[in-house]
C-alpha cells in the first residue's frame, strides 16, 4: 500500500511558475457503508451496530461543534470550526452579517510522540510514496503528452 501521486507543473503568474510539485491521486471514495463491512471483518461488533454509532457520533459532534466545543476522539484527532472574514476598519464597524463569510470544519490528526521524541500524526505513521500510474506528462522534455 501507498499514497499515489502525480507530478504537475505550476502555472501560478509567481517566483514558482514553471517548476513541478506532486499531488495526491485518489483512486475512489470508501463510504461509511464500506468501512462498517471492513470493521465488522475485523471485530465482533455487527455492521448495524457500527452505523447506529457513526451516525449517532455525527450528530453528537454536529451539536457540540455548533456549541463552540472542541470535539477531540482519542487516537483519532481533534475537530473545531473555524470562521472565515473580511476586515472591518474599526471594531465599531465590524458585524457578523457582513463581516463573516462562512464557517468551515478544522480536523487536526491526534499526534504520537516516540521514544525518540518524534511527532507523527495519526493515519500517516507508516506511510509510503508511489507515483500513480502512467499519465499525461513526459518526464523527459517536461511536457504533458499530445499538447
Amino acid at each position: 500500500m501507498a499514497v499515489k501521486y502525480k507530478i504537475y507543473q505550476s502555472n501560478r503568474k509567481d517566483a514558482f511558475n514553471g517548476k513541478w510539485y506532486a499531488r495526491a491521486v485518489h483512486e475512489g471514495t470508501v463510504t461509511t457503508d464500506d468501512l462498517a463491512d471492513i470493521m465488522q471483518d475485523n471485530c465482533t461488533v455487527k455492521r448495524s451496530d457500527i452505523l447506529a454509532v457513526i451516525s449517532e457520533l455525527v450528530d453528537a459532534m454536529t451539536t457540540q461543534l455548533q456549541n463552540s466545543m472542541k470535539v477531540k476522539i482519542d487516537r483519532f484527532g481533534t475537530f473545531k470550526l473555524g470562521i472565515s472574514t473580511s476586515p472591518a476598519d474599526t471594531a465599531k464597524d465590524f458585524s457578523a452579517g457582513s463581516n463573516i463569510k462562512n464557517i468551515h470544519v478544522l480536523f487536526l490528526p491526534e499526534v504520537k510522540i516516540d521514544a525518540k521524541g518524534n511527532r507523527m500524526q495519526t493515519f500517516i505513521s507508516g506511510a509510503k510514496v508511489q507515483e500513480a500510474t502512467p499519465y499525461d506528462i513526459d518526464k523527459e522534455d517536461g511536457t504533458e503528452e499530445g499538447v
